[in-house]
């Protein structure tokens, strides 16, 4: 099959100042462009994918804790009717597990040490259904039982009150006794039966489990105050909850783990989209030394292009030469940069290792940050739209240079050849 002769010539303008050196210079900037748009795309692919890490680290060690969706009473109180409940959320296909809990603020004293903490009461043996923090620690968790008022602490938590399992730290409840001599907190010494880590410091710093029936004596609660699911695809939880809000009964409220930190995502979101904004110009920096590149090029085949319309050449044939010429500038640094790119996103958590080891320095330390490793989640809805985005770039740098040389007088350009 014949190759159409804009392709081959074009290609053959692209590599001529490198077989040749008669054209070094112009050469040496379409090697620029091509190293410039192969950086980008690189750089592009690396950041987005590290970002997409951080996002799924971050989020995986959350939802250990946090379960997909809540159901709860809207007064903070206990559920009008839990086994109402839970057979009306476990009649949706999309959950899996259900589990009650008792949700309230306190204080955890221990000497003159004193925090905020949220008080979370489980059942321990359907807890492992709704989230991955009950099995992690499970034996912590299984010395939760009614009646020993146990409590397992984050470890941070642990650390700042200096508390270590088997001592003894009092709860304080917001809501206290009437006296004659006025409100009284309500106090409650617990045992410390464990200590639990799940990698997120908002937890780690503020969580103490107990056991649901303990919680509900501390807090004078009739039951559970709500109950917690866990699906099939995290991803379904908030169309799983507009369907349980047309199938619940009672006037319950519904949340859903992306509601619960909706600020933090939202912030990780416009952030990644400004990265991808300002790491695209510099492909578009890259791309348009193109026109520089194909500006020099026009200049120099004048001559050339002057022989190929007086045999016969259209101005349309003499700008696709000129737009193969770019174009190939723009898939080889693309196809380049994508390799590039990927090869380090795909290796990322050897190759940031080797760096800090060469360098005796840490990107990540373990009491600043909330990982310590460098995570790189590779997707294909940034893959394709930035070498796409390069392609049209590069093209787009073309077209000008290209349209010049379709303009170029054969009589002019000859006359003094």
């Amino acid at each position: 099959m014949q190759i159409p002769y804009e392709l081959a010539l074009g290609w053959r303008y692209t590599r001529a100042g490198r077989a040749t050196r008669r054209n070094g210079f112009i050469s040496f900037i379409s090697g620029v462009s091509m190293l410039g748009i192969a950086l980008g795309v690189a750089a592009l692919i690396i950041v987005l994918s590290v970002m997409n890490g951080f996002q799924k680290e971050v989020r995986d060690r959350m939802l250990s804790v946090v379960a997909h969706i809540e159901v709860f009473s809207p007064d903070g109180g206990a559920l009008p009717d839990l086994a109402r409940t839970l057979a009306e959320v476990r009649a949706n296909p999309n959950v899996v597990g259900a589990a009650p809990f008792v949700s309230a603020q306190a204080l955890l004293a221990r000497g003159e040490d004193m925090k905020g903490v949220l008080v979370r009461g489980i059942d321990p043996a359907q807890e492992g259904a709704v989230t991955e923090i009950a099995d992690a620690n499970r034996q912590a968790v299984d010395t939760l039982t009614p009646g020993s008022f146990n409590a397992v602490l984050g470890s941070d938590l642990a650390r700042a009150l200096g508390v270590r399992p088997g001592d003894k730290v009092t709860l304080v409840a917001p809501s206290g006794q009437i006296t004659p001599a006025g409100i009284v907190p309500r106090l409650k010494q617990v045992t410390v039966s464990g200590l639990f880590h799940s990698g997120h410091y908002e937890y780690d710093s503020t969580l103490v489990l107990m056991h649901h029936a303990d919680a509900e004596r501390i807090f004078r609660l009739e039951g559970p105050t709500g109950v917690r699911l866990r699906l099939k695809d995290l991803h379904e939880a908030p169309r799983v909850t507009q369907e349980l809000a047309q199938t619940l009964s009672g006037n319950l409220l519904i949340r859903d783990w992306t509601q619960q930190n909706r600020t933090w995502f939202a912030a990780v979101q416009v952030e990644k989209r400004m990265m991808f904004i300002i790491l695209t110009l510099i492909v578009a920096v890259a791309a348009f030394n193109l026109v520089s590149t194909l500006v020099m090029s026009v200049q120099d085949k004048r001559a050339d292009i002057a022989i190929l319309r007086t045999l016969g050449a259209s101005p349309a044939s003499i700008m696709g030469v000129f737009v193969v010429q770019g174009a190939m500038v723009g898939v080889i640094g693309t196809l380049a940069g994508l390799l590039l790119g990927l090869l380090v996103a795909f290796n990322i958590d050897v190759i940031v290792p080797a760096i800090e080891h060469l360098l005796g320095v840490t990107f990540l330390p373990r009491d600043i940050y909330l990982i310590s490793r460098m995570p790189s989640d590779p997707q294909e809805s940034d893959i394709v739209p930035i070498a796409i985005i390069s392609l049209l770039l590069a093209f787009a740098a073309t077209l000008y240079p290209s349209w010049r040389a379709s303009r170029v007088n054969p009589a002019q350009a000859l006359r003094y050849e």
